[in-house]
C-alpha cells in the first residue's frame, strides 16, 4: 500500500478532486521530456509538462516479487517532442519514465508513483502506444556468461578483437523501405553483410542505423534487405556505410574472419541430442560417446 502525503491524501478523500498524471521521459542520450493528460501546461522539478501531447494512461499493474510490472502510455504524434520518427530512430529505447499522480489545483500535493522504462512501442498513422516496463525488468536481462555453442562476443567489440571496417556505398535501385540494391558492394560475396549493421551517412534517414536481413549478390550489384523500414523514404543516391555480419558459430569465426582463437564460445559443447540420445550402442566403448574424442 502507498502512502501519501498528508495533504494529498486529505484532498483524495474529498468529495471532488483535481487529480491529473504527469510522466517525465528522460532519454539515453540525456533530453528530458514532460508530459501531462491535464488540460494546461504544469511545471515542477525543472520539467515542463506539455498538456498538448495528449498523452493518457491507458493501463498499469504491479507484480509481487521480482515479476515485472509496468503498465501502457497512448498518445498522439504531436508537436511537443514525440514524433513518429523519432520513435523509429530508436531515440526512446529504454528511455526512463517517472509517473506523478498531482493536484492540478496545488502542484506542492504530488507523488511518485512509478519509475520504469520505455519497453516496445507500437505506431499507427498518427498515435502510439509505448509499454512501461517497472524496474524489475532488469531481472529478465541476462548478467554474467553463459555456457553456449554460439559466440558471446559482438563483431568488433573488445573480447571479439577483430579490427572490423565499414564499407561505403550509395543507393542505386530501392523500395523505399526496406531492400537497397548498390554497385558499390559488387565485389562481397552472397550473404557476406547478412547480419551486419547498416548506418545512413546522408539523405532523410541520415544517422539511422539498422541491422541487414539478408544480402544477396547478383547482376554486378549488392542487394541489401533491413530487418527494419526506414523512417522516412529511402532515395536512390543517399549515402550509407555497412559492416559484415557474423552468425557467431565457430565455422564463420574461423573460415570468414580467420578469427577463430578469439572464439567467446563453446563449439564442442554437446547438445541435446546428447542427453536424449543415450549411448548409441549397448557395447560398452562403441558408439559415438565412448569417451574419445569427437574430433578425430
Amino acid at each position: 500500500m502507498r502512502n501519501l502525503p498528508s495533504a494529498l491524501a486529505e484532498h483524495v478523500a474529498g468529495e471532488a478532486t483535481t487529480l491529473c498524471r504527469c510522466w517525465s521521459l528522460t532519454r539515453r542520450d540525456g533530453a528530458v521530456l514532460g508530459f501531462t493528460d491535464h488540460d494546461r501546461d504544469l511545471a515542477f522539478d525543472g520539467i515542463l509538462f506539455q498538456a498538448r501531447s495528449g498523452l493518457e494512461a491507458a493501463e498499469a499493474t504491479a507484480e509481487l516479487g521480482f515479476a515485472t510490472g509496468g503498465g501502457e502510455v497512448l498518445g498522439a504524434f504531436a508537436t511537443s517532442g514525440l514524433s513518429e520518427a523519432e520513435l523509429s530512430r530508436g531515440l526512446y529505447d529504454d528511455a526512463r519514465v517517472s509517473l506523478w499522480l498531482v493536484n492540478w489545483a496545488d502542484i506542492a500535493q504530488r507523488v511518485l508513483l512509478e519509475t520504469g522504462f520505455v519497453g516496445e512501442v507500437k505506431r499507427g498513422d498518427s498515435h502510439f502506444s509505448a509499454e512501461v516496463r517497472g524496474l524489475g525488468k532488469a531481472f529478465d536481462e541476462e548478467r554474467g556468461g553463459l555456457y553456449a555453442t554460439s559466440c558471446a562476443a559482438d563483431l568488433g567489440d573488445a573480447r571479439c578483437g577483430l579490427a572490423l571496417l565499414a564499407e561505403a556505398g550509395t543507393v542505386g535501385m530501392t523500395d523505399g523501405r526496406f531492400v537497397i540494391v548498390s554497385p558499390d558492394l559488387a565485389s562481397n560475396s552472397d550473404g557476406y553483410f547478412g547480419g551486419g549493421r547498416l548506418v545512413f551517412t546522408s539523405g532523410a534517414n541520415l544517422g539511422f542505423a539498422c541491422e541487414v536481413k539478408a544480402h544477396g549478390a547478383a547482376d554486378g550489384a549488392a542487394s541489401l534487405q533491413l530487418w527494419q523500414a526506414a523512417p522516412a523514404p529511402i532515395a536512390v543516391g543517399d549515402a550509407f556505410t555497412v559492416t559484415a555480419g557474423c552468425d557467431k558459430s565457430f565455422a564463420t569465426c574461423q573460415a570468414k574472419f580467420g578469427n577463430g582463437m578469439n572464439f567467446r564460445g563453446f563449439p564442442h559443447l554437446p547438445g541435446n541430442d546428447f542427453i536424449v540420445g543415450g549411448v548409441g550402442s549397448s557395447t560398452p566403448g562403441a558408439g559415438p560417446f565412448d569417451g574419445g574424442s569427437l574430433f578425430r
